[in-house]
């Protein structure tokens, strides 16, 4: 077995990974990578084959959180930043018709009061309790669902329709158990300030950047995984590396079964339940805290057509499903209407998700299943005739964590035991960060942490 030494050994790599161990070479400290998969990026994927690019997970980089494009421009890809394309708008599936969600909205929320009698997506009834909203009193501070939140504050049609399908949906989570302070922290500070989450959000004159909410860019988000890959130094990446061991005698041991690497301090970037089995022999009560994050699984199926084959004029971004459409579908996205040159010309790639917190057992079906399911549920919402150019299918088991009603205490009890071992970092999308923008800045402030602990020592 090969014995090497490192200062910082990274668990894990996914962006967090791949983020942390960038960090940490800026500041002058070595580390070593070690993914337990045949490629890096976690749930970034991208398929370039023939004219389509394809991401399997995540398509876009959220702007209004900085941290993700600060990147990019830190490694030279500012130049390569693309908006999404006009028209920007998104949809709600409701009885069998796709819906625009309100111009101008928050979180799919109208803002004004023209957007919300506007709007066609709610009924009248529905339309009068949101506006209501202004004269509910506060609630009382607990941790609640983003269900009971949506219900309190704008009534039970805001909560079929917005809150289950777009706030819940883009943490392919159920929206009686996702915490609303851990997810969506702004709302509650809203109601907590203002005592009106509508109130607040007018007297901050939210207005849309011309530029759009996301970017993204020509070769899939997997160009950013690259060249964050490409700036480490030559062997500081193992993959195929499943870490079967971690020991803490004398600094950090990390046994893989090819090699074994001392290292003073470790990055954990793996799932939570990854984190848990391997940090069960140093400490029994945080493993058992670790293991308490529950995780969704979830499958993309992209499919290509010729853009003659879809009825649907596809002019916006896609669709959001409730779940009280009985829909097999989470979500769908028109890929070609949201980015340009992610397909031949004269085709359309449009790409459906399934699973979820909401839906735990559908990957439970195999391949071909999963693949027809999704195609009759695109089929019959857009109007498709024939059979699609190209399909993949894409399985992230166990990749969603799910920040349900106590997270934000569970995390800080997390955080509170690692504090007792010197050394020893968590970062990642199973305790303080959602999303690729997140992920970033999670894991450059632990990698920062990890490089003052090294210098310290």
């Amino acid at each position: 077995m090969n014995r090497s030494a490192v200062d910082v050994a990274i668990i894990g790599g996914g962006i967090s990974g791949l983020t942390a161990a960038y960090e940490l070479q800026l500041r002058g400290v070595s580390a070593h990578v070690f993914e337990a998969d045949s490629r890096l990026g976690g749930v970034i994927r991208t398929d370039r084959f023939d004219g389509w690019v394809i991401d399997g997970g995540p398509d876009a980089l959220l702007v209004q959180k900085p941290a993700a494009v600060a990147l990019c421009r830190e490694l030279g890809l500012a130049d390569r930043l693309i908006s999404t394309q006009q028209p920007r708008t998104a949809y709600v599936l409701r009885e069998g018709s796709l819906v625009p969600l309100a111009q101008g909205s928050f979180l799919g929320f109208p803002v004004s009061v023209a957007a919300l009698a506007m709007g066609s997506l709610f009924s009248w009834g529905g339309k009068i309790r949101m506006a209501a909203e202004i004269a509910i009193p506060r609630g009382d501070g607990q941790d609640e669902s983003i269900a009971s939140f949506v219900q309190r504050r704008f009534g039970s049609e805001a909560v079929d329709y917005l809150a289950e399908p777009l706030l819940a949906g883009i943490h392919a989570g159920d929206v009686d158990a996702l915490s609303v302070a851990a997810l969506f922290p702004r709302l509650v500070e809203a109601e907590r300030q203002s005592g009106s989450v509508l109130r607040a959000i007018r007297a901050l004159r939210v207005t849309p950047s011309t530029q759009g909410a996301f970017v993204s860019l020509p070769g899939g988000v997997a160009e950013l995984v690259e060249t964050l890959a490409a700036t480490l130094p030559s062997g500081a990446v193992t993959l195929s590396a499943r870490v079967t061991g971690l020991s803490s005698a004398n600094g950090y041991t990390v046994e893989t079964e090819r090699e074994s690497v001392n290292a003073r301090g470790v990055i954990m970037c793996a799932p939570a339940y990854v984190t848990a089995e391997l940090l069960r022999p140093i400490d029994p009560s945080l493993a058992r805290l670790c293991e308490g994050v529950p995780y969704a699984s979830t499958a993309t199926v992209a499919f290509g057509y010729r853009r003659s084959q879809i009825a649907h004029p596809l002019n916006g971004t896609g669709f959001v499903v409730p779940r009280i459409e009985g829909s097999p579908l989470l979500a769908a996205t028109w890929v070609t209407s949201k980015w340009p040159g992610r397909a031949p010309a004269d085709c359309a790639l449009v790409r459906g998700f399934l699973g979820g917190g909401r839906d735990p057992h559908r990957l439970d079906a195999p391949d071909d299943e999963l693949i027809q399911t999704a195609r009759e549920a695109l089929t019959e919402i857009l109007g498709i005739d024939g059979e699609p150019l190209i399909t993949r299918l894409y399985r992230f088991p166990r990749q969603s964590p799910q920040y349900t009603v106590g997270h934000l205490d569970r995390v800080a009890a997390i955080e509170k035991r690692i504090a007792a071992l010197p050394g020893l970092f968590v970062a990642g999308s199973g305790f303080r960060a959602i999303g690729i923008p997140d992920c970033i800045a999670d894991a450059r402030a632990t990698a920062g942490h990890a490089a003052e602990f090294v210098r310290a020592t």
